[in-house]
């Protein structure tokens, strides 16, 4: 007979805990849920208090046998799943499964997964958070009268396998509602006037910013015509110089939507990709002779705070690597979020001492790349505040004023660590002014107007959009990366150079939901709902209570939706060629990577193609064929010959058409951070784009 008994969610985790509790302990993996809600029906009695009827999920009964036969051998068994509300469910289900006593402390949890960490936490197990548990089970509750009740309608309505849920059905809204402002966007003119300056043979650049001293907005070419004519030669007089010292503040620990954020930003991560891979270094990586090691902390949360053990070993860190001046002073707060649960700490590796070149050698590229952006960020977040010396300077002729900016790296602090992204990817460059004092002459070069239009609001990437569903206190941390994964899979929407665009079947499916369950599209009742789960979860509300409040109503509408909601036929787009299999018409369907062709003799036919665009540049190989943009499996976009596999021209950077000027070899485009450029594919030749 075994000792203790502990049972985890994955057998990764099993493995590193298994390594620090030993011999005594046997610990085993559920696999995550082992009971859950049947698929094939709704699983919940409206009639009885909405009363849950759970049932072994399939497959997972050789599971939950074997782990009723490990229970059998043990003298005391311990639940140590997530510390969120699944992993509350999770153990309650075990427990009622294994004939645990609910009452009985045999909860476990913790935030990482070292050794100290699941030491101390089997030194303090505690009785299953009944109030966690309800939280979930309300939230599943809630999702299954939702989505197995909208989406049989929807099948009836409109065409089978489509789903409406509370959080995913906002989501598509805001899509949609980002590309009908796109479409009622009317841009307006602006003019912009730069002057090329001279000090000392040091060139620099001052934009127009008033005349007479009152600001003045260019609309219009006669504003600026009206602006220059008051020039009065290239002389300009420095009315005003301006210096100070600003600081920058590092920016806090990560947080589940932060990480998400930046790792599409950075490494180029779609949100599921992220999540996966934080989920490796969380339960354990390999370290060779330092066994398995937990390398972050738990990955699903809503808080920036860390622990006083990890600051003291991040300052220890910083005095060791960089010296004293560059620790913190003081702690960077950032402001709590009204919906922030602040359960669990913020996503930070368990040992600072573990840094990124040392594992390097023991993660593969993503896992690397991933645990050193968690590394440094929470590093930085410890460290002094930058210093930039900033300079601004007035130059004034015959009474119009142009300004010109500067700054200057003056202390590093936290960006010698890390520098946060930001969605345009442009990187922050220090401009220097040469040394102007007031009074001087400066001479212009030149003077250059511009015309410029405003752009309308940008499409959703996955990063922005899980920023403002989590400002609009839409879904939860765990929520946000299955959301964007099934709004996708649905065919709702496609993404089009990694930004969201709402599908023709998205918008009819979400105008139905908005003429028959407006609230479901409401986003204040969707941020409100989620307040009402996290007030279950604090013991404030009965989970019974809330549903009830909501199923009233909704079922009302539902009656009305079965007797008055039209079908819809979705029509496919004529694709303009026949198949080459079959002879039928090819049309334009819409998967969850975008269009692609398919026979309109589906299902007997099911030959598709992939839509691939022609860009107006012949081959550079066989000189016959036309290249044309394609993408890979990894849907990243690449070029070749049409003429494909006669011709295997292939090229990652999109051909230009023209030669290089130097050696007559093909020109391509080259995009990075910093712009576009064009290069020669065999010698040095480059031409800045922007």
């Amino acid at each position: 007979m075994s000792d203790y008994l502990v049972i985890v969610e994955s057998p990764a985790k099993a493995k590193t805990i298994g390594k620090y509790l030993g011999k005594k302990y046997v610990v085993k993996a559920s696999m995550g849920h082992v009971i859950d809600l049947p698929k094939s029906q709704m699983g919940v009695d409206v009639e009885n208090e909405y009363s849950p009827k759970y049932i072994t999920i399939r497959g997972k009964g050789p599971i939950l046998k074997e782990l009723k036969q490990a229970a059998k051998k043990a003298k005391k068994i311990y639940l140590a799943a997530d510390p969120d509300r699944e992993g509350e469910a999770i153990a309650w289900h075990l427990a009622d499964s294994l004939n645990i006593d609910k009452e009985s402390e045999c909860r476990v949890v913790f935030n990482e997964i070292t050794k100290q960490a699941i030491k101390d936490s089997f030194k303090h197990p505690r009785t299953i958070n009944n109030n966690l548990v309800d939280a979930q089970q309300a939230r599943r509750v809630l999702d299954r009268l939702v989505g197995y009740n909208i989406s049989p309608l929807l099948w009836k309505k409109v065409k089978k396998g489509l789903s409406a849920g509370r959080v995913q059905s906002v989501a598509v809204k805001m899509i949609i509602d980002r590309e009908n402002e796109i479409n009622a966007f009317e841009p307006e003119e602006y003019w912009s006037i730069m002057a090329s300056l001279t000090k000392d043979g040091q060139e620099f650049e001052a934009k127009f910013t008033q005349v007479d001293g009152k600001k003045k907005e260019l609309q219009s070419e006669e504003d600026v015509k009206e602006v220059l004519s008051k020039l009065n030669g290239n002389d300009f007089m420095i009315e005003e110089v301006k210096k100070r010292e600003r600081k920058r503040n590092p920016v806090v620990p990560f947080t589940t939507s932060s990480l998400q954020q930046e790792a599409a930003r950075k490494l180029n991560f779609r949100a599921k990709k992220t999540m996966m891979i934080a989920q490796q270094l969380y339960e354990g990586i390999d370290l060779g002779k330092s066994g398995t090691v937990g390398l972050i902390t738990y990955m699903r949360t809503d808080s920036t705070r860390i622990s006083d053990t990890a600051k003291n070993e991040a300052r220890d860190y910083i005095i060791n690597q960089y010296g004293e001046e560059y620790t913190s002073k003081e702690e960077v707060k950032q402001k709590k979020s009204q919906n922030s649960q602040d359960a669990h700490e913020a996503v930070r590796p368990t040992s600072v001492d573990l840094d990124p070149k040392t594992v390097k050698a023991n993660l593969s590229r993503d896992q690397f790349r991933l645990y050193k952006l968690i590394w440094e960020r929470m590093v930085a977040s410890q460290m002094a505040p930058a210093i930039l010396d900033t300079m601004s300077v007035d130059l004034v002729n015959n009474g119009v004023t142009f300004r010109a900016n500067g700054s200057k790296l003056k202390f590093p602090g936290f960006m010698k660590v890390y520098i946060e992204g930001n969605d345009d990817g442009k990187e922050e460059k220090d401009r220097l002014l040469p040394d102007l004092q007031e009074g001087e002459v400066s001479k212009a070069e030149s003077i250059e107007p511009a015309q410029h239009f405003t752009q309308p609001p940008p499409r959703y990437t996955e990063a922005r959009l899980v920023r403002t569903m989590e400002e609009l206190g839409i879904g939860r941390p765990s929520t946000y990366a299955p959301t964007l994964d099934t709004i996708q899979r649905r065919g709702y929407v496609a993404l089009d150079e990694k930004r969201f665009v709402p599908t023709e079947l998205g918008t009819i499916v979400l105008e139905m939901i908005a003429e028959f369950f407006p609230e479901i599209l409401n986003v204040e009742f969707t941020a409100s709902m989620e307040s009402n789960l996290d007030s279950i979860e604090d013991g404030e509300q009965s989970w019974v209570g809330i549903i009830d409040h909501f199923y009233k109503d909704f079922e009302k509408r539902l009656q009305y939706a079965e007797e008055e909601m039209k079908e819809v036929e979705i029509k496919d787009e004529p694709a303009g060629e026949d198949c080459e299999k079959c002879g039928h018409e090819m049309v334009y369907k819409m998967g969850r990577y975008g269009k692609f062709m398919a026979c309109s003799n589906f299902p007997e036919c099911r030959n598709t193609k992939a839509i691939v665009k022609d860009i107006g540049v012949k081959c550079p190989t066989c000189k016959e064929g036309n290249i044309v943009e394609r993408k890979s499996k990894k849907r990243r976009i690449f070029y070749g010959c049409d003429r494909y596999p006669e011709c295997e021209f292939i090229s990652w950077d999109k051909p230009i058409a023209r030669p290089c000027p130097k050696c007559e070899s093909p020109l391509v485009e080259k995009k990075s951070k910093k712009g576009t450029n064009v290069q020669c594919t065999s010698c040095d030749y480059k031409e800045e784009v922007n």
